[in-house]
């Protein structure tokens, strides 16, 4: 795979935790947009200075193992990353349509995300003129399993020293192989499973936000919000968290936990958090691109403990986990409870210490990454996207705080933000309270709701009353017929049924249930397989004035008897294929059976002027509770 064969392999060693992951995520896009692909749109104020930049960057990739890698693992047990001796940038050159003024999206669109990864250099260029003018465009893709944050920086800072003329002061560069090496060979496998073992061990189910799943997504249709901290906030996060002796990163995650309880609806929840990567990794481990970041998960009981407990507990776990900080994330999962394909969490949390403001998605300020310190070169445009279908990073730039929001649809990242931010205000209220003396709030108790979105849930989304024709069910459904009687009404497995039809068997049966007593506030059980049947039942014994009881013929038997014994219904409404699942001695209505089929076409059609109050009940339903009895 490598071009010039075995005299331009230069080293051949395994992957970091972290790009294990990132290959796996790419082998799933096929040849479709890859998540991981970093797109930049850079503009030049003249040929001159692009190609000034072309080969500033080829002198970068020309100092580092890492740039100069391509990942191998077809026909492999394990896959590897084997370094090439020489890897020429690749440099296209494409022509912009002179009718679309949007540059940025032609090329995006033009190019896509899709790279081979078995390829050296992982970054690639295409360039374009803009027509009729001197400027230049280049997009830049860089694979992020080449790259983290902290080696994009190091990229960048030697970009400008090699544009300045000072590529010669740069220190020596050191090999990613080297962490590599100490990644593995430091490795306490059997302790890294110890560990999730204890902490993951009895997890058999997964956190999801909003009950978003997908964690194989492509990060095509991310929305991205931003919420500031107000300096007040920031203040007073950072003195709480100096009083506790704790970080302001493991009190966001504490707030980031009690929020996610709310989004998840639950209050046990696990979560990813990245973590840096470079604590361990060597001296000046800071100086060497490559991906040293990892993801592994972090789990809070949050109703279990009052708020400071929440916090040292955090803390404790933050510090055990950058024991394992190399572990690769499928060991971590592997470990847990969960079984089958359902992802162990679906949210990540991302506590970034910048150096810089945080950059937006589409910018054009000159303060953004990618802008040396020489003239006619600015950024357009750049992203990060991640296959999770919500992400939070709080960026923290020293002297203020904020987030940045990463959700696909239907989350909001903008009311996610809030909920964060309200959860962050309120824990910080509930931990000065209890350092002063007071009372320690249990963490479930930290409300996330402000006051605008508590209206907006309580009062503002309740205001749904509007003016109907009839008080009833029954009265409703007779108005449609009377509007579209020949419109189709139920379709099941290619049978159609038409408004009027449904309505007519629905009385059919119906006076065929008063017939056998059933009336106001009687209790009538429902026992059929979905289909037409069970549509027609429920809605005759509406019409006879009935509650209907629905009983799955799936439930367990002593489940059926407790419910009808409890319900003490007049009457069953089932078929022969059911039938069995109800007691011996309970009245039943088989609607297939050759009597009652015969009994139903002898009785009339049309109203049967059952008066029905808008106090009577519809229906009785049967819950689970924690103990699997019925309640």
């Amino acid at each position: 795979t490598v071009e010039g064969g075995t005299a331009n392999v230069a080293d051949v060693y395994p992957l970091a935790p972290l790009q294990e992951g990132l290959l796996f995520h790419h082998l799933l896009a096929h040849d479709e947009d890859d998540a991981y692909v970093m797109p930049v749109v850079m503009e030049f104020s003249s040929r001159e200075r692009l190609d000034a930049f072309l080969d500033a960057l080829q002198k970068v990739i020309d100092r580092h193992d890492i740039l100069r890698t391509g990942i191998v693992w077809d026909g492999l047990s394990q896959p590897v990353q084997a370094v090439w001796r020489k890897a020429e940038l690749p440099v296209h050159e494409v022509a912009l349509d002179p009718n679309d003024s949007d540059p940025v999206q032609q090329l995006l669109t033009g190019v896509g995300l899709s790279m081979n990864l078995d390829r050296a250099p992982l970054i690639s260029t295409h360039i374009a003129p803009v027509p009729e003018d001197e400027r230049w465009v280049a997009l830049v893709r860089m694979h992020h399993i080449v790259q983290d944050h902290t080696a994009l920086e190091v990229v960048l800072a030697e970009l400008d020293a090699f544009l300045i003329g000072r590529g010669g002061d740069l220190p020596d560069p050191l090999p990613f192989r080297d962490f590599v090496a100490q990644a593995r060979s430091g490795a306490d496998t059997e302790g890294q499973e110890r560990y999730f073992a204890e902490l993951l061990g009895d997890v058999t189910e997964g956190t999801a936000p909003f009950g978003a799943l997908d964690v194989r997504g492509d990060g095509s249709g991310v929305v991205r919000a931003q919420v500031p901290f107000a300096p007040e906030l920031d203040a007073r996060l950072r003195e709480v968290s100096r009083r506790l002796g704790a970080s302001a990163a493991t009190v966001m995650h504490v707030a980031w936990a009690r929020a996610l309880a709310t989004m998840s609806g639950r209050e046990d929840v696990v979560f990813g958090t990245v973590l840096f990567g470079r604590m361990n990794a060597g001296a000046a481990s800071e100086r060497v691109p490559g991906p040293f970041m990892n993801t592994l998960p972090v789990r809070v009981r949050t109703g279990d403990m009052g708020v400071l407990d929440a916090v040292s507990a955090v803390r404790g776990q933050l510090a055990e986990l950058l024991e394992h900080e190399h572990a690769p994330l499928a060991l971590a999962i592997q470990a847990s409870g969960m079984t089958g394909n359902s992802p162990l969490f679906s949210s990540l949390f991302n506590y970034r210490h910048n150096t810089e403001p945080a950059a937006e998605p589409v910018a054009v300020t000159s303060t953004e990454p990618w802008d040396g310190p020489v003239g006619g070169i600015r950024t357009l445009f750049t992203r990060e996207l991640t296959n999770y279908p919500l992400a939070v990073s709080v960026d923290d730039d020293g002297d203020a705080i904020g987030l940045a929001v990463d959700a696909v649809s239907p989350i909001d990242p903008e009311a996610v933000g809030v909920l964060v931010r309200t959860a962050a205000e309120n824990l910080v209220s509930a931990l000065e309270l209890a350092l002063d003396g007071g009372p320690q709030a249990p963490l479930s108790t930290v409300e996330v709701l402000d006051d605008a979105r508590r209206r907006q849930v309580l009062v503002d989304w309740n205001d749904t009353a509007v003016e109907v024709g009839s008080s009833s069910l029954s009265g409703l459904f007779e108005a449609q017929v009377g509007r579209t009687p020949g419109a189709v009404a139920v379709v099941f497995e290619g049978v159609e049924v038409s408004y009027a039809e449904l309505d007519g068997r629905a009385n059919r049966l119906a006076r065929l249930l008063v017939s056998r007593g059933v009336g106001a506030e009687s209790v009538v059980g429902v026992a059929l397989e979905r289909g037409v049947d069970m549509v027609v039942a429920l809605l005759a014994v509406v019409k006879a004035g009935g509650a209907y009881l629905p009983i799955d013929p799936e439930y367990p038997s002593e489940r059926v008897a407790f419910m009808l014994e409890d319900a003490a219904p007049v009457v069953v409404v089932t078929s022969q294929a059911v039938a069995g699942v109800v007691p011996s001695g309970v009245p039943v209505v088989v609607v297939d059976e050759h009597a009652v089929v015969s009994e139903l076409a002898g009785v009339a059609d049309g109203p049967l002027g059952v008066r029905v109050l808008p106090s009577h009940p519809v229906y009785v339903i049967y819950t689970s509770g924690s103990t699997g009895r019925p309640k």
